[in-house]
């Protein structure tokens, strides 16, 4: 089945593996992500300003072409997610700003938010379903078992290059713009989320519960007071080896760079895409 994708920008460049590894294992798990025709930048952040639309109408283009092709639009990075589907709600709810997008690009036919914008979990959860993925991942550490078995003329085996992620104590990280504000995202319960926890079970792992999991890690007051940004990263990477975390996933490429950039406490960091193209057995 396809999909309309919009991968933005940090994953062109340095979040390349968190959109590889979605690419792959979605082919793994028999569907496609084919990404929207020439896109722009989502604008980064969703600006409050009601007189502030030009920042939108890259994501309305976007949001167009995936209606247009009748296709749910899938995100994986969670500022990209945030702000295509604020803009995507604005647009349904219509007034003037909405108007004045339409009128601005022209458009012979309004576009007044008729795409769906899902984020990668909810595609794993909704449209695939954690139960196939379970069934995926067994299949694919059966595989791998049988190919570390196989004796090779030279008398080595075989190994999948890929990292262990069964029983794996692992923590998930939610940041800020997946959950807030809950009532336009609607992604998960912004107190106590569960998707990111099924979504590690799923793949064999053990989720680890902390406090810190849905905490800010900085964000961009990295830019202006890194201070700042390293002691709550420090809070989150403490409060999760605290609670006997082996792992810490996210979906953001910003809460990856200011969680990294706490190097005193070590413990690794990594996209939430990586641990399923590995528990997929997919040499990535």
């Amino acid at each position: 089945m396809k999909y309309s994708y919009f991968p933005g920008c940090t994953l062109k460049y340095k979040a390349k593996e968190l959109d590889i590894c979605a690419r792959e294992s979605a082919k793994a798990l028999g569907c496609e992500l084919e990404e929207i025709e020439e896109w722009q930048c989502c604008g980064g952040v969703y600006t409050m300003q009601k007189d502030e639309l030009a920042t939108k109408l890259a994501s309305v283009r976007a949001l167009m072409e995936a209606a247009q092709k009748g296709q749910a639009l899938v995100t994986v990075c969670s500022a990209c997610h945030h702000v295509l589907k604020r803009v995507n709600l604005m647009m349904r709810e219509g007034g003037p700003e909405c108007d004045r997008i339409n009128n601005y690009m022209n458009n012979e036919i309004p576009y007044r938010g008729e795409a769906k914008v899902i984020h990668y979990l909810e595609f794993l959860r909704d449209e695939v379903g954690f139960d196939k993925i379970k069934e995926a991942v067994e299949k694919a550490q059966t595989a791998r078992k049988a190919k570390d078995q196989e004796d090779p003329a030279d008398g080595t085996a075989q190994k999948v290059k890929t990292e262990p992620v069964k029983d794996v104590k692992t923590a998930p990280y939610y940041g800020c713009l997946l959950l807030r504000p809950s009532a336009q995202m609607a992604f998960d319960d912004p107190e106590n989320p569960s998707i990111m926890e099924d979504f590690i079970e799923a793949i064999g792992g053990k989720p680890v519960y902390y406090p810190y999991r849905n905490e800010c890690c900085g964000a961009y007051t990295s830019i202006k007071n890194k201070d700042h940004a390293l002691r709550l990263s420090w809070e989150i990477k403490d409060s999760a080896a605290g609670f006997g975390a082996e792992k810490i996933i996210t979906a953001c490429p910003l809460c990856m760079y200011n969680l990294k950039q706490e190097k005193e406490i070590e413990i690794p960091v990594i996209y939430f895409t990586r641990i399923l193209a590995d528990a997929l057995g997919l040499e990535i």
